[in-house]
């Protein structure tokens, strides 16, 4: 598994240090992208220079860190956060929450829901529903999560016909996220959900030709069907709140006509 940049007992420098490595970014190319130099780069990486605000927020940029991870950086410059933290259901969130809302209501019938920075569900419309529909209660005890959902034997893992090439899928989006992020949480549930038991592959229910990477299906029984969706995924642009920064919009787009005949006629 891939190391991650830890605040515990360091200063911005060997952490700045840290994620200018895990980006395979040379401190040159660095200082060409900030608009600085390699020496003044070097000094802050060792504590000879402290940054100033504008520098750790400039660099955080160029290094693609997320809005998280800038506030560590800020704390340990010395610096006040810059990116508050608000809760989804503060009134602050309001105009957001209704536009989330209407946004997946829009997309009935077909499947979609949003998800935090743990894929726990915070919203979800009717199509993502009645393909869970009669998962283990306990699954579906809040916070709904979907991972958990979607690879444990007793949530979708059993409906799902091409599960092996699916689950491969889920924890490699994981391992991504995990990459880029600095969570723990995050961790402890891939570990959690790459050992959840696979059964074995059914030769019948595989693709006889391999689908590329890029259009990978979710092949899922529902009710003596096989449903089939290629799935998308949303984030917002530029965020200013880290709650915001880690919300992702998951769409299925029906794979075929038979799907979208079927889920038409079931949420008419």
């Amino acid at each position: 598994m891939t190391t991650h940049p830890s605040t515990t007992g360091q200063g911005v420098g060997p952490l700045l240090r840290a994620w200018r490595e895990q980006r395979r970014v040379s401190q040159l190319e660095l200082a060409l992208r900030a608009d600085s130099s390699a020496r003044h780069i070097s000094f802050i990486e060792t504590g000879r220079s402290r940054p100033s605000e504008e520098m750790v927020l400039r660099l955080a940029e160029h290094l693609d860190v997320p809005v998280r991870e800038r506030n560590a950086l800020l704390l340990a410059a010395g610096y006040a956060p810059r990116y508050p933290e608000t809760p989804l259901d503060d009134p602050a969130l309001g105009a957001l929450r209704e536009g989330i809302e209407r946004l997946i209501g829009g997309y009935e019938p077909y499947p979609a829901l949003v998800v935090d920075a743990l894929y726990d569900v915070v919203a979800a419309n009717r199509g993502i529903m009645t393909l869970i529909d009669g998962v283990c209660e306990t699954l579906l005890e809040p916070p709904l999560n979907a991972m958990r959902l979607a690879l444990h034997p007793r949530g979708l893992a059993p409906r799902i016909r091409n599960l092996r090439a699916w689950r491969g899928h889920l924890l490699e989006q994981m391992e991504r996220q995990i990459a880029l992020h600095r969570s723990e949480p995050l961790r402890a549930l891939y570990e959690e959900v790459a050992a959840y038991p696979v059964p074995d592959a059914d030769p019948a229910e595989e693709p006889s030709e391999p689908v590329p990477y890029f259009a990978l299906p979710l092949r899922i029984e529902h009710e003596g069907r096989t449903l089939s969706f290629i799935s998308s995924i949303s984030t917002f642009n530029t965020p200013m709140d880290v709650t915001v920064a880690e919300l992702a919009i998951e769409t299925l787009l029906p794979a075929d006509p038979a799907t979208v005949k079927y889920l038409q006629a079931l949420l008419p």
